[in-house]
């Protein structure tokens, strides 16, 4: 029966991230002592004014169908919060909200891509984008953007990427898997580029938008060039600022042509989000916001603390990240090596694997983020599971021959 599956879904691989998550469930299952440190999820619970929020909603029967596109509250709240935070001004008809970040962007690319269209994705990247464009008929174009220029692309790189075909360019500030952030001043080099091609569209993805760290002020796309405001869709979420994975709600701000065509797509398909978790995200971000810096606050301290210890294990090289709540470390001076157990490092999957199997360590190879070489580690963890997975970690590269 294998034929009755579509072509398309050979264009696109099963999630790594998830792969790695399942595989230390397993082992968990199995009564094995796993440490996981691979996935994007915020450790702390969602805020107290939030699941009430949530909990008022179900008893006041806001349980029907609301507007494709999220009820009108929700988008007014997402309107106010753009102009609060970024100072975009967007109406709620030029909003839409998601089942989660992923589902807006997904919106986004099969509304508009067609057969051919190029889609600049700066690596590393968040493992979905590259696969989201296949799906549309879209050939994702991956710009490789090291440490030694702090994993941000570059003016020069973008402009010499760009072609007639070019529809998108996707940027993640900060950054999954590497937390790099983008200044304002890095962000201007890059919108003087994109003002010279106009049939670009900028999709900006800035669902970490409150966790940047050592006093950085985030800025997005549309805020430092005021030009790019008709071709920029800006997605954001509440997931990781409200440690509100699981209620899965995302959101972004275009133009209304576009957001227009997004819900007409996403009303052949999911149609509405949970009507509950929309009463929930009002509340995030109406609400006191004071628990989303101190889980910021705690994120800057468990990044200094995994950087550092990472930095000083043999073998491994670790830039600091400038936000979100990953550390990226280059492993590539592991390959060749052989572990304590026998196991031959050729490659970073054969790395975060042994790893797993070795010391029970749950990390995300560098592969899976299309930047091979390195791997993730979340510091979305308890501060005593982190300083555990780091000491073994050390012992793992300590054993390596």
């Amino acid at each position: 029966m294998s034929d009755v599956i579509a072509d398309r879904l050979n264009r696109i691989s099963p999630s790594q991230t998830t792969a790695m998550r399942q595989r230390a469930q397993a082992l968990k299952a199995e009564g094995k002592d796993v440490l996981a440190i691979s996935s994007g999820e915020p450790d702390f619970d969602t805020p107290e004014h939030i699941k009430e929020a949530a909990i008022a909603a179900i008893r006041n029967n806001q349980t029907r169908y609301t507007d494709i596109s999220g009820t009108l509250a929700l988008r007014r709240a997402v309107a106010a919060k753009f102009q609060r935070d970024n100072g975009l001004d967007y109406a709620p008809d030029e909003i839409l909200v998601g089942t989660g970040g992923k589902q807006v962007i997904y919106d986004a690319l099969i509304a508009t891509i067609n057969a051919g269209d190029e889609v600049i994705i700066p690596t590393p990247c968040w493992v979905s984008y590259p696969d989201i464009v296949g799906l549309a008929d879209g050939t994702p174009v991956l710009l490789p953007c090291g440490p030694n220029q702090g994993f941000k692309l570059t003016p020069e790189q973008l402009e010499a990427a760009i072609t007639p075909k070019t529809k998108w360019l996707i940027v993640n500030t900060p950054s999954n898997p590497t937390g790099a952030t983008y200044s304002a001043e890095e962000l201007r080099g890059l919108c003087d580029v994109l003002l010279r091609h106009p049939q670009v569209h900028i999709l900006t993805d800035d669902i970490y938008e409150k966790l940047v760290f050592d006093g950085r002020r985030f800025t997005t796309f549309a805020q430092v060039e005021p030009r790019l405001r008709e071709r920029t869709l800006t997605m954001n979420g509440c997931s990781k600022s409200y440690a509100m994975t699981g209620w899965r709600i995302g959101f972004g701000g275009a133009p209304r042509h576009l957001i227009k065509a997004m819900d007409k797509l996403q009303g052949q398909s999911t149609s509405n989000t949970c009507s509950i978790a929309q009463a929930a995200a009002v509340a995030a971000l109406e609400g006191p916001q004071d628990a989303t810096e101190a889980m910021r606050q705690v994120y800057e301290a468990r990044r200094n603390r995994v950087v550092a210890s990472l930095n000083a294990t043999p073998h491994l090289r670790c830039h600091l990240p400038e936000g979100a709540f990953y550390a990226f470390p280059d492993m590539t001076a592991c390959i060749g090596m052989t572990t304590e157990a026998g196991t031959k490092i050729t490659n970073d999957w054969d790395f975060v694997f042994a790893l797993l199997t070795e010391q029970g360590v749950a990390t995300v190879n560098g592969t899976a983020f299309m930047f091979p070489g390195h791997f993730r580690i979340s510091f979305a963890a308890a501060d005593a599971q982190l300083e555990d997975a780091c000491a073994r970690i050390r012992r793992f590269c300590e054993g390596l021959r």
